[in-house]
Protein backbone atom coordinates (compact mmCIF):
# COMPACT_ATOMS: atom_id res chain seq x y z
CA UNK A 1 0.00 0.00 0.00
CA UNK A 2 1.38 3.39 -1.05
CA UNK A 3 -1.36 5.64 0.34
CA UNK A 4 -3.81 5.49 3.21
CA UNK A 5 -6.66 7.76 4.30
CA UNK A 6 -7.91 7.66 7.88
CA UNK A 7 -10.44 9.64 9.87
CA UNK A 8 -8.93 12.74 11.45
CA UNK A 9 -6.93 11.36 14.41
CA UNK A 10 -6.55 12.54 18.00
CA UNK A 11 -3.56 12.47 20.33
CA UNK A 12 -4.76 11.25 23.72
CA UNK A 13 -1.61 12.19 25.67
CA UNK A 14 0.92 14.97 25.06
CA UNK A 15 2.76 17.92 26.59
CA UNK A 16 2.59 21.42 25.11
CA UNK A 17 4.56 23.05 27.97
CA UNK A 18 3.94 26.81 28.18
CA UNK A 19 5.35 30.22 27.28
CA UNK A 20 7.77 30.20 24.34
CA UNK A 21 7.07 26.52 23.69
CA UNK A 22 3.44 27.05 22.68
CA UNK A 23 4.18 28.80 19.37
CA UNK A 24 6.06 25.64 18.36
CA UNK A 25 4.21 22.77 20.00
CA UNK A 26 0.60 23.77 19.36
CA UNK A 27 0.86 24.20 15.55
CA UNK A 28 2.97 21.03 15.32
CA UNK A 29 0.14 18.99 16.81
CA UNK A 30 -2.70 20.91 15.14
CA UNK A 31 -1.20 20.16 11.69
CA UNK A 32 -2.81 16.69 11.65
CA UNK A 33 -4.64 16.01 14.93
CA UNK A 34 -8.17 17.26 15.61
CA UNK A 35 -7.95 16.99 19.42
CA UNK A 36 -5.31 16.27 22.03
CA UNK A 37 -5.34 15.65 25.76
CA UNK A 38 -2.93 18.15 27.28
CA UNK A 39 -0.93 17.20 30.36
CA UNK A 40 -1.04 19.54 33.39
CA UNK A 41 2.49 19.11 34.82
CA UNK A 42 3.60 22.72 34.52
CA UNK A 43 5.15 24.94 37.18
CA UNK A 44 2.97 25.61 39.06
CA UNK A 45 0.83 22.53 38.31
CA UNK A 46 -2.63 22.99 36.81
CA UNK A 47 -4.39 21.97 40.03
CA UNK A 48 -7.75 23.75 39.80
CA UNK A 49 -10.31 24.67 37.17
CA UNK A 50 -9.31 28.33 37.01
CA UNK A 51 -5.67 27.51 36.24
CA UNK A 52 -6.63 24.87 33.68
CA UNK A 53 -8.98 27.20 31.82
CA UNK A 54 -6.39 29.97 31.71
CA UNK A 55 -3.88 27.50 30.28
CA UNK A 56 -6.40 26.42 27.64
CA UNK A 57 -6.75 30.04 26.51
CA UNK A 58 -2.96 30.37 26.16
CA UNK A 59 -2.97 27.24 23.98
CA UNK A 60 -5.79 28.58 21.79
CA UNK A 61 -3.91 31.84 21.30
CA UNK A 62 -1.04 29.85 19.78
CA UNK A 63 -3.24 28.08 17.21
CA UNK A 64 -2.71 28.88 13.52
CA UNK A 65 -5.38 31.09 11.96
CA UNK A 66 -8.35 29.01 10.88
CA UNK A 67 -7.38 25.94 12.88
CA UNK A 68 -10.21 23.90 14.38
CA UNK A 69 -7.96 21.99 16.77
CA UNK A 70 -9.44 21.42 20.23
CA UNK A 71 -7.24 21.09 23.35
CA UNK A 72 -8.73 18.72 25.92
CA UNK A 73 -7.61 19.75 29.39
CA UNK A 74 -6.62 17.78 32.48
CA UNK A 75 -6.42 18.47 36.21
CA UNK A 76 -3.25 17.74 38.19
CA UNK A 77 -3.99 15.64 41.29
CA UNK A 78 -2.06 16.75 44.39
CA UNK A 79 -2.03 16.02 48.12
CA UNK A 80 -4.44 18.93 48.56
CA UNK A 81 -6.90 18.13 45.77
CA UNK A 82 -10.38 18.51 47.26
CA UNK A 83 -13.64 16.94 46.23
CA UNK A 84 -14.95 20.32 45.10
CA UNK A 85 -11.89 20.70 42.87
CA UNK A 86 -13.03 17.62 40.96
CA UNK A 87 -16.63 18.77 40.70
CA UNK A 88 -15.64 22.28 39.59
CA UNK A 89 -13.22 20.93 37.01
CA UNK A 90 -15.84 18.59 35.61
CA UNK A 91 -18.36 21.45 35.40
CA UNK A 92 -15.76 23.58 33.58
CA UNK A 93 -15.28 20.93 30.89
CA UNK A 94 -11.99 19.44 32.12
CA UNK A 95 -11.88 16.01 30.53
CA UNK A 96 -9.80 14.02 33.05
CA UNK A 97 -7.48 14.15 36.05
CA UNK A 98 -3.85 13.06 35.97
CA UNK A 99 -2.10 11.01 38.63
CA UNK A 100 1.69 11.24 38.68
CA UNK A 101 4.14 9.32 40.82
CA UNK A 102 5.63 11.90 43.20
CA UNK A 103 9.10 12.78 41.94
CA UNK A 104 8.87 10.31 39.08
CA UNK A 105 8.91 12.57 36.02
CA UNK A 106 8.95 16.21 34.86
CA UNK A 107 7.36 18.58 37.41
CA UNK A 108 5.83 15.77 39.47
CA UNK A 109 6.98 16.82 42.95
CA UNK A 110 3.48 18.08 43.82
CA UNK A 111 1.88 14.69 43.16
CA UNK A 112 0.22 12.73 46.01
CA UNK A 113 2.74 11.08 48.29
CA UNK A 114 0.26 8.53 49.65
CA UNK A 115 -2.26 7.07 47.20
CA UNK A 116 -4.36 5.66 50.02
CA UNK A 117 -5.47 9.21 50.81
CA UNK A 118 -6.83 9.64 47.28
CA UNK A 119 -9.71 7.18 47.67
CA UNK A 120 -12.36 9.91 48.29
CA UNK A 121 -11.11 11.77 45.21
CA UNK A 122 -11.34 8.64 43.05
CA UNK A 123 -14.86 8.04 44.37
CA UNK A 124 -16.00 11.50 43.31
CA UNK A 125 -14.32 11.11 39.93
CA UNK A 126 -16.24 7.86 39.48
CA UNK A 127 -19.45 9.62 40.54
CA UNK A 128 -19.13 12.54 38.10
CA UNK A 129 -17.65 10.50 35.24
CA UNK A 130 -14.15 11.98 35.14
CA UNK A 131 -11.50 9.52 33.87
CA UNK A 132 -8.27 8.93 35.79
CA UNK A 133 -5.08 9.13 33.72
CA UNK A 134 -2.19 7.31 35.36
CA UNK A 135 1.56 7.55 34.97
CA UNK A 136 1.97 4.03 36.28
CA UNK A 137 5.32 3.80 38.05
CA UNK A 138 6.51 3.60 41.62
CA UNK A 139 9.42 5.78 42.66
CA UNK A 140 10.96 3.82 45.54
CA UNK A 141 14.72 4.20 45.25
CA UNK A 142 15.32 0.47 45.83
CA UNK A 143 13.02 -0.59 42.93
CA UNK A 144 14.88 -1.07 39.65
CA UNK A 145 13.76 1.53 37.12
CA UNK A 146 12.95 -1.20 34.59
CA UNK A 147 10.56 -2.84 37.07
CA UNK A 148 8.68 0.23 38.30
CA UNK A 149 5.71 -0.09 35.96
CA UNK A 150 5.01 -3.70 36.93
CA UNK A 151 5.35 -2.92 40.64
CA UNK A 152 2.89 -0.03 40.31
CA UNK A 153 0.33 -2.33 38.71
CA UNK A 154 0.75 -4.97 41.40
CA UNK A 155 0.87 -2.56 44.34
CA UNK A 156 -1.63 0.15 43.36
CA UNK A 157 -3.41 -0.06 40.04
CA UNK A 158 -5.08 -3.42 40.56
CA UNK A 159 -6.62 -2.12 43.78
CA UNK A 160 -7.72 1.21 42.28
CA UNK A 161 -9.49 -0.62 39.45
CA UNK A 162 -11.00 -3.21 41.79
CA UNK A 163 -12.24 -0.66 44.34
CA UNK A 164 -13.68 1.71 41.71
CA UNK A 165 -15.18 -0.52 39.01
CA UNK A 166 -17.05 2.33 37.28
CA UNK A 167 -14.06 4.68 37.19
CA UNK A 168 -12.56 4.96 33.73
CA UNK A 169 -8.78 4.52 33.95
CA UNK A 170 -6.19 5.10 31.24
CA UNK A 171 -2.74 3.71 31.90
CA UNK A 172 -0.66 6.19 29.96
CA UNK A 173 2.35 5.37 27.77
CA UNK A 174 2.57 1.70 28.74
CA UNK A 175 5.98 0.12 28.22
CA UNK A 176 5.84 -3.51 29.35
CA UNK A 177 4.26 -6.83 28.45
CA UNK A 178 2.76 -6.89 31.96
CA UNK A 179 0.99 -3.55 31.39
CA UNK A 180 -0.37 -4.66 28.01
CA UNK A 181 -1.67 -7.86 29.59
CA UNK A 182 -3.20 -6.03 32.57
CA UNK A 183 -5.12 -3.70 30.28
CA UNK A 184 -6.23 -6.51 27.98
CA UNK A 185 -7.63 -8.53 30.89
CA UNK A 186 -9.20 -5.61 32.79
CA UNK A 187 -12.78 -4.37 32.41
CA UNK A 188 -14.01 -2.18 29.58
CA UNK A 189 -13.32 0.83 31.82
CA UNK A 190 -9.55 0.33 31.57
CA UNK A 191 -7.50 1.29 28.50
CA UNK A 192 -3.97 2.41 27.58
CA UNK A 193 -2.07 4.79 25.34
CA UNK A 194 1.11 3.73 23.56
CA UNK A 195 3.83 6.07 22.26
CA UNK A 196 5.77 5.91 18.98
CA UNK A 197 9.09 5.64 20.82
CA UNK A 198 8.05 2.56 22.76
CA UNK A 199 6.90 0.90 19.54
CA UNK A 200 10.02 1.83 17.58
CA UNK A 201 12.78 1.59 20.17
CA UNK A 202 14.06 -0.45 23.10
CA UNK A 203 16.69 0.27 25.73
CA UNK A 204 19.54 -0.61 23.34
CA UNK A 205 18.57 2.46 21.32
CA UNK A 206 19.21 4.59 24.39
CA UNK A 207 22.32 2.94 25.81
CA UNK A 208 24.33 1.07 23.16
CA UNK A 209 27.17 2.98 21.54
CA UNK A 210 26.93 5.79 24.07
CA UNK A 211 24.04 7.39 25.93
CA UNK A 212 21.49 8.94 23.58
CA UNK A 213 19.70 11.54 25.70
CA UNK A 214 17.08 12.40 23.08
CA UNK A 215 15.74 8.84 23.32
CA UNK A 216 15.44 9.12 27.10
CA UNK A 217 11.86 9.25 28.29
CA UNK A 218 9.83 8.14 31.29
CA UNK A 219 8.71 5.47 31.64
CA UNK A 220 12.12 4.47 30.31
CA UNK A 221 12.55 2.31 27.21
CA UNK A 222 12.50 -1.38 28.10
CA UNK A 223 14.08 -4.53 26.64
CA UNK A 224 13.10 -5.67 23.15
CA UNK A 225 10.71 -8.36 24.44
CA UNK A 226 8.52 -5.62 25.92
CA UNK A 227 8.76 -3.60 22.72
CA UNK A 228 7.52 -6.65 20.81
CA UNK A 229 4.65 -7.11 23.27
CA UNK A 230 3.49 -3.54 22.58
CA UNK A 231 3.76 -4.06 18.83
CA UNK A 232 1.69 -7.21 19.19
CA UNK A 233 -0.89 -5.28 21.21
CA UNK A 234 -1.43 -2.59 18.56
CA UNK A 235 -1.35 -5.17 15.76
CA UNK A 236 -4.22 -7.00 17.45
CA UNK A 237 -6.57 -4.12 16.68
CA UNK A 238 -7.91 -4.21 20.25
CA UNK A 239 -9.99 -1.17 21.20
CA UNK A 240 -8.16 -1.18 24.56
CA UNK A 241 -5.15 0.61 23.05
CA UNK A 242 -5.04 4.00 21.36
CA UNK A 243 -2.71 6.75 20.22
CA UNK A 244 -0.97 8.87 22.84
CA UNK A 245 2.34 10.27 21.62
CA UNK A 246 3.56 11.65 24.95
CA UNK A 247 5.28 14.29 22.83
CA UNK A 248 7.32 16.18 25.44
CA UNK A 249 9.78 18.89 24.41
CA UNK A 250 12.77 20.15 26.35
CA UNK A 251 15.37 22.65 25.22
CA UNK A 252 18.50 20.94 23.87
CA UNK A 253 20.71 21.97 26.79
CA UNK A 254 18.24 20.44 29.24
CA UNK A 255 18.41 17.09 27.47
CA UNK A 256 22.18 17.13 26.92
CA UNK A 257 23.17 17.78 30.51
CA UNK A 258 24.56 15.90 33.49
CA UNK A 259 20.95 15.27 34.56
CA UNK A 260 19.12 15.15 31.25
CA UNK A 261 15.37 15.73 31.22
CA UNK A 262 13.01 12.93 30.17
CA UNK A 263 10.85 13.29 27.08
CA UNK A 264 10.76 12.85 23.30
CA UNK A 265 9.37 15.67 21.18
CA UNK A 266 7.56 13.74 18.45
CA UNK A 267 4.79 16.11 17.34
CA UNK A 268 6.26 16.67 13.85
CA UNK A 269 6.60 12.96 13.11
CA UNK A 270 4.33 11.01 15.47
CA UNK A 271 1.47 10.19 13.08
CA UNK A 272 3.92 9.31 10.32
CA UNK A 273 5.94 7.06 12.63
CA UNK A 274 2.85 5.26 13.91
CA UNK A 275 1.92 4.65 10.26
CA UNK A 276 5.41 3.30 9.62
CA UNK A 277 5.07 0.87 12.53
CA UNK A 278 1.65 -0.38 11.37
CA UNK A 279 3.11 -0.79 7.87
CA UNK A 280 6.05 -2.80 9.23
CA UNK A 281 3.58 -5.02 11.08
CA UNK A 282 1.45 -5.40 7.93
CA UNK A 283 -1.64 -4.10 9.76
CA UNK A 284 -2.30 -0.74 8.13
CA UNK A 285 -5.96 -1.66 8.24
CA UNK A 286 -5.76 -1.33 12.06
CA UNK A 287 -4.32 2.22 12.01
CA UNK A 288 -7.66 4.02 11.71
CA UNK A 289 -9.02 2.35 14.84
CA UNK A 290 -5.88 3.01 16.88
CA UNK A 291 -5.44 6.63 15.78
CA UNK A 292 -9.00 7.82 15.20
CA UNK A 293 -11.63 5.64 16.87
CA UNK A 294 -10.63 3.78 20.04
CA UNK A 295 -9.75 6.88 22.09
CA UNK A 296 -12.86 8.83 21.11
CA UNK A 297 -15.04 5.82 21.87
CA UNK A 298 -13.44 5.29 25.28
CA UNK A 299 -13.93 8.92 26.30
CA UNK A 300 -17.47 8.98 24.95
CA UNK A 301 -16.68 11.66 22.36
CA UNK A 302 -17.79 11.75 18.72
CA UNK A 303 -15.37 10.47 16.14
CA UNK A 304 -13.93 13.19 13.92
CA UNK A 305 -15.53 13.85 10.53
CA UNK A 306 -12.48 14.98 8.55
CA UNK A 307 -9.71 12.82 7.10
CA UNK A 308 -5.94 12.70 6.83
CA UNK A 309 -4.18 11.06 3.89
CA UNK A 310 -0.64 9.74 4.22
CA UNK A 311 1.59 8.61 1.36
CA UNK A 312 4.54 6.24 1.42
CA UNK A 313 7.28 8.76 0.81
CA UNK A 314 10.67 9.09 2.51
CA UNK A 315 11.64 12.33 4.25
CA UNK A 316 14.13 13.32 6.93
CA UNK A 317 13.22 14.77 10.33
CA UNK A 318 15.02 18.12 10.95
CA UNK A 319 18.14 18.04 13.10
CA UNK A 320 16.76 20.77 15.36
CA UNK A 321 13.93 23.26 15.77
CA UNK A 322 14.44 26.80 17.08
CA UNK A 323 12.01 28.19 19.68
CA UNK A 324 10.89 31.83 19.88
CA UNK A 325 13.54 32.41 22.54
CA UNK A 326 16.23 31.35 20.07
CA UNK A 327 17.03 28.08 21.84
CA UNK A 328 16.97 24.77 19.96
CA UNK A 329 15.04 21.61 20.70
CA UNK A 330 15.91 18.28 19.13
CA UNK A 331 12.88 16.47 17.69
CA UNK A 332 12.38 12.74 18.01
CA UNK A 333 14.08 10.87 15.15
CA UNK A 334 16.16 13.97 14.36
CA UNK A 335 18.17 13.50 11.18
CA UNK A 336 16.58 10.11 10.50
CA UNK A 337 14.40 9.00 7.62
CA UNK A 338 10.68 8.44 8.01
CA UNK A 339 8.90 6.48 5.28
CA UNK A 340 5.40 7.95 5.45
CA UNK A 341 4.31 11.59 5.09
CA UNK A 342 1.07 13.47 5.64
CA UNK A 343 -0.17 14.48 2.16
CA UNK A 344 -3.67 15.88 2.74
CA UNK A 345 -5.26 17.14 5.94
CA UNK A 346 -8.96 17.65 5.24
Amino acid sequence: MKEITIQKPDDWHLHFRDGDFLAETVPATARCFQRAIVMPNLMPPMANAEMVLAYRERIKTALPTGSHFEPLMTLYLTNSTGLDDIRQAKAAGVIAAKLYPAGGTTNSSAAPSDLATMTPVFEVMQEVGMPLLVHGEVTDSHIDIFDREKVFIDRYLQKIVQDHPYLKVVMEHITTAEAAQFVAEASENVAATITPQHLLLNRNDMLVGGIRPHNFCLPVLKRNTHQEALRTAVASGSHKYFLGSDSAPHEKHQKESACGCAGCYSAWSALELYTQVFDELNVLDKLNGFASCHGADFYGLPRNQGTVTLVKETWTVPEEIILLNGKPIIPFFAGQEVHWRVKIND
